[in-house]
């Protein structure tokens, strides 16, 4: 569904909503709904991410409630009286961001800073018919079996839709990490800006992952993406732009700059195996423009490797493998910390199997949270205290650190 088609934004009464919710999540027109994001003021709910989605058990119709807090998933299968007592608790949280997906619909609600509640609505695109069988197939993001224009010109599919051997690894990668962006789309308020979605890839190297988020985005979802890619690597960037030409692909431009010269104020800054500090300046970019929505997977890290200071943790120190590995770890601690100081919700997932990359973890931040809490602040002293050193990120923050780190 071209963007241009869906309805401004007009705003519901607030003594409506939950009527509206129930009628459409406990009718029988359900495709899927998702809730995320903490309502502004609102005490941070346990779960960050509430998806309920119609299946079927033993021939009988039911409502999956699936619950995600970063960690686990917790999911359950609702019977009538069931599902009514579980929406009732889930809208009791009053969680910012809805989106719902009917057989006729698309429907996106979001509650304002100011707690006015806005509606959009557009036509379903035509699909196949629901799946509501228990024990389906697996679905991802851009699937095999069929032909996709995109991944032909990466080289990553044949013409009749099936994966080269030599590319699934890569593949995955993609499948894997669309699936993180699709989560987050809603509790970042990604599909009801208005307005195309200005996105900044830093370090995008060769655009595998920038030119499948450019086209998941506006070719499968609907939402229109503007998306920038920069990198240092003159041969790559040539490489990138040569690509989207082939795919005709509008809204898209590659630079060959640094990351911290981009002139762009992102929502959304994706850094996949930026290197060592790189992810840094991308991370310090995406915190000074209040990005909504930072996508990090960092790749080497060499800044604190060798400056660790822990008198207690020599034995573990004195190794050079170990060292290095445990720096790893406190780097990216310190990232995230940092990121949740200054108003991110911010947690550490592995995104995909290390059988198809050694660098997997992924940072994932969302905006929208308190900056400055107390308890954070103090976590993050406390620890830049235990291992003697001060992170690149705060110090390529400077003032936008907001004396916080």
């Amino acid at each position: 569904m071209p963007y241009d088609d869906c309805m401004s934004n007009t705003e519901l009464d607030r003594a409506a909503l939950h009527p509206l919710l129930t009628d459409i999540i406990l009718g029988p027109d359900l495709g899927r709904a998702s809730f995320g994001g903490p309502a502004r003021g609102a005490t941070a709910p346990r779960w960050q991410r509430v998806v309920v989605r119609p299946v079927e058990l033993r021939g009988e119709r039911r409502l999956q409630f699936s619950h995600f807090d970063g960690r686990q998933d917790i999911t359950r299968n609702c019977d009538p009286a069931e599902s009514l007592a579980a929406l009732e608790e889930i809208l009791a949280v009053g969680f910012a961001n809805v989106h719902l997906t009917t057989h006729a619909e698309d429907i996106d609600i979001r509650t304002s800073k100011k707690g006015k509640v806005f509606i959009s609505r557009k036509p379903t695109a035509p699909s196949a018919p629901a799946v509501l069988a228990h024990n389906r197939v697996k679905d991802v993001p851009l699937p095999e079996g069929r032909s996709n224009r995109l991944l032909e010109v990466m080289g990553i599919l044949t013409r009749a839709g099936q994966v080269r051997p030599t590319m699934r690894a890569k593949y995955t990668q993609i499948n894997e990490f669309l699936k993180q962006l699709s989560h987050v789309l809603d509790d970042a308020g990604l599909a009801t800006l208005g307005r195309p979605v200005e996105i900044l890839d830093c370090g995008c190297g060769a655009s595998y992952l920038t030119l499948a988020v450019h086209h998941y985005l506006n070719e499968v979802r609907g939402i229109a993406a503007r998306l920038i890619g920069v990198d240092v690597n003159e041969d790559l960037i040539r490489k990138s732009i040569e690509r989207s030409e082939r795919l005709g692909a509008a809204r898209l431009q590659f630079s060959c700059e640094r990351i911290d010269a981009a002139a762009v104020r992102p929502d959304v800054v994706l850094a996949l195996h930026a290197c060592d500090t790189a992810t840094d300046d991308a991370l310090a970019l995406a915190i000074t423009a209040q990005a909504r929505l930072i996508l990090s997977v960092p790749c080497c890290h060499h800044h604190l490797n060798g400056r660790l200071r822990a008198e207690a943790l020599r034995p573990l120190l004195r190794h050079g493998i170990l060292e290095q590995r445990t720096a790893d770890l406190v780097t990216d601690a310190f990232r995230a910390l940092i990121l949740r100081i200054l108003g991110y919700r911010t947690d550490v997932v592995e995104f995909i199997s290390t059988e198809h990359t050694a660098r997997n973890l992924m940072i994932r931040a969302v905006g929208g949270l308190p900056v400055g809490e107390a308890g954070f602040v103090r976590e993050y002293r406390a620890l830049k205290e235990f291992w003697g050193v001060t992170p690149y990120l705060e110090t390529v923050l400077g003032e936008a650190a907001g004396g916080f780190v």
